[in-house]
């Protein structure tokens, strides 16, 4: 058993988490009501431990900055962040990938659907102006 060779190797891991916490003060408790609400869903009680939820929030925004991190250097070679970088990071986790291009899809949907309620809305406006002036 080397104890020295494991040493350094659980020290480097607690080094590169403490720079993280304390290279950005975030406010704890934000993300506290959506958790609870999602740790629900997934089968925890009504109202799970503080201690539970401000566990999964800290591992939550941890991988999400991490993954941030990991991105800005992929678009730091072309200049600029895209879309495209995070669907790189996650190409072999195949049900996150998919949810992000069904979200994605759905968004571009909703854009769309937008774009016509706008034009059609503007459309009745100027029906109604003409309308009113006769």
């Amino acid at each position: 058993m080397n104890t020295s060779s494991a040493g350094p190797s659980s020290k480097s891991k607690t080094g590169l988490s403490q720079p993280s916490e304390t290279s950005f003060k975030r406010k704890r408790g934000i993300f506290q009501k959506e958790l609870q609400h999602m740790m629900y869903g997934f089968g925890d009680g009504p109202n799970p431990l503080p201690e539970s939820v401000a566990l999964v929030e800290d591992i939550a925004v941890e991988y999400i900055t991490d993954l941030v991190h990991k991105a800005q250097d992929i678009g730091s070679k072309r200049g600029k962040l895209s879309v495209e970088d995070f669907l790189y990071l996650i190409r072999k986790d195949l049900p996150k990938l998919n949810r992000c291009t069904e979200l994605l899809s759905m968004n571009e949907e909703l854009k769309q659907a937008r774009k016509v309620f706008e034009s059609d809305e503007e459309k009745l406006r100027k029906v109604f102006e003409a309308d009113e002036e006769n």
